[in-house]
């Protein structure tokens, strides 16, 4: 058992990987270039007004240093210190293929505990498992914390992790919930978990404010809500299919 939920996460988050970073390339590279122009001041949004430190400061808060949600999907730190296109695809990659093992171990142990209740989990069934890690991890917690771009002022960054996780965890347990529980208590349970967030609250600043134009802020969330779904949407696909075709090894009884 142990082996084949390896194995399915592997090469499962190996495909997603691929796919969502693709996505990240043809969707979202071009976007976070450009915010990088606006935060070195290459360009200037409204250069007729205040200074751009001066907004982030009055804001209250500290430039968002990458994307604090979206489950670590979004591309590690950029520079622009002339590494060449073949060395960011290999990093971001890299950070990419490895979080979604990581989402791929915790799909797949979803999947055994769901063959050890005798719900057993058929490949057409994936999409169903991908979006609903897409659901918990990305859309739902993208509400209060929505894809930032670099340069935009943004609460504390440990505020800020501790809420998204909190509403995945949430999130999760609410969709389990739905999808396996019976009666009406589950269904309550789980709206009460979907809202407790929410209700609760993301970290928030008390104003607006930063150096990149909000239409490319909106492009950027958009997209990076796109790329998500592709990766999680891969990853379902490719797990369920994967968990069934990897064979189980069986005990064989000692004879006397």
């Amino acid at each position: 058992m142990t082996a084949k939920l390896f194995t399915s996460a592997l090469f499962a988050g190996l495909l997603a990987g691929l796919v969502a970073v693709l996505l990240q390339f043809f969707l979202i590279e071009g976007l976070i270039l450009e915010a990088e122009e606006y935060e070195s001041g290459a360009k200037v949004h409204f250069a007729a007004g205040h200074s751009d430190h001066d907004a982030t400061e009055h804001a209250g808060g500290q430039p968002a240093p990458s994307d604090p949600n979206a489950g670590g999907i979004a591309m590690s730190e950029h520079d622009d210190s002339g590494d060449s296109n073949l060395t960011r695809f290999g990093l971001a990659f890299s950070n990419v293929f490895l979080t979604f093992v990581g989402w791929g171990l915790l799909m797949v142990a979803g999947f055994a505990v769901a063959e050890r209740f005798g719900r057993k989990v058929t490949p057409s069934q994936g999409i169903l498992w991908g979006g609903a890690g897409f659901l918990a991890v990305s859309l739902l917690p993208g509400i209060g914390l929505p894809p930032e771009l670099p340069g935009i002022p943004a609460p504390d960054l440990f505020a800020r992790q501790m809420w998204w996780l909190g509403t995945v965890i949430a999130s999760g347990a609410a969709l389990a919930l739905f999808a396996y529980g019976r009666g009406v208590a589950p269904v309550v349970a789980g709206i009460v978990l979907l809202v407790l967030p929410h209700a609760i609250g993301a970290p928030q600043l008390p104003e607006f404010g930063g150096i990149v134009p909000p239409e490319l802020s909106a492009e950027f969330a958009v997209r990076s809500m796109v790329e998500s779904f592709g990766g999680f949407a891969t990853l379902g696909i490719a797990a369920a299919w994967l968990w069934n075709r990897t064979p189980q090894k069986t005990e064989v009884p000692a004879t006397a």
